[in-house]
């Protein structure tokens, strides 16, 4: 007999940055194991190419136009997409932005406040809402954030971005200890060097490309379809006693 914990039949998967790179690598493997998807981004256009992909494989698929930094805008989204999709069993607070690489000591004040607007203000507001939605259902669910290894490694010159990684697995591991009574789980992925748009610049850079080469023992750069087994894992009943984890996604990079 087929083991049956994977199916997601029934479930609803909310992810926020959703329309593209890790967000929509993970929203992809939710839809083929049966989940029900709403992606939230600040793109019209991504968004609608994104609904047309996920569509393909027969699932209800959902986007909404969400600036997650937004604490009205996200309040706004949660409703029309409980009342597009009708509950959210899984959450993936994925949304983030990179930031201006520079000396620490030059970094300015708004550089710092607009990588935490999204990175950790969107998540928290993201993750409330989330929370709050499946308290009211009864039924628990899962929460899960997506940080970075730049969370547990030396950054330079990225501390701002370093830091929201690292405030939100700590975020995560609260969540995990009080909501476990409740049923909702709740975790941290951390990915390497990941092949999207937000690392495209370094993908471009051939002496970049090199050193991460060579510092990723699996020789290869991440792509947004590895985060689809972790996904699908995560909200599923497979791993309904598992919580506060933070599962470092990388091809052995962080251990070489």
């Amino acid at each position: 007999m087929t083991y049956q914990a994977f199916d997601l039949s029934g479930k609803v998967a909310l992810v926020t940055g959703g329309n593209g790179g890790i967000g929509l690598g993970m929203a992809e493997g939710l839809a083929q194991a049966g989940a029900d998807i709403a992606i939230w981004g600040t793109s019209a256009d991504k968004n609608a190419a994104a609904v047309e992909r996920l569509a393909r494989h027969g699932r209800r698929v959902h986007a909404v136009r969400c600036d997650v930094g937004d604490e009205a805008a996200v309040d706004a989204a949660f409703a029309e997409t409980v009342e597009a999709l009708g509950r959210i069993d899984g959450c993936f607070a994925n949304a983030g932005i990179g930031a201006r690489g520079g000396r620490f000591e030059d970094m300015r004040s708004e550089d710092w406040h607009r990588v935490l607007r999204v990175n950790l203000d969107g998540a928290f507001f993201t993750l409330r809402g989330a929370a709050r939605q499946m308290l009211k259902q009864g039924d628990g669910g899962v929460l899960i954030g997506t940080a970075s290894v730049a969370a547990i490694e030396g950054a330079p010159r990225n501390e701002h971005y370093a830091a929201t990684k690292g405030g939100l697995i700590s975020m995560m591991r609260a969540l995990a200890v009080e909501y476990a009574r409740h049923g909702v789980r709740a975790h941290s992925i951390l990915p390497g060097w990941i092949a999207t748009d937000m690392t495209a610049r370094g993908q471009a850079d051939a002496a970049f490309q090199e050193m991460v080469g060579k510092r990723v023992p699996m020789r290869r750069w991440g792509e947004p379809a590895d985060f689809a087994g972790i996904a699908i894992y995560l909200m599923s009943d497979a791993s309904r006693y598992h919580t506060g984890d933070t599962l470092v996604i990388d091809g052995g990079y962080t251990l070489f």
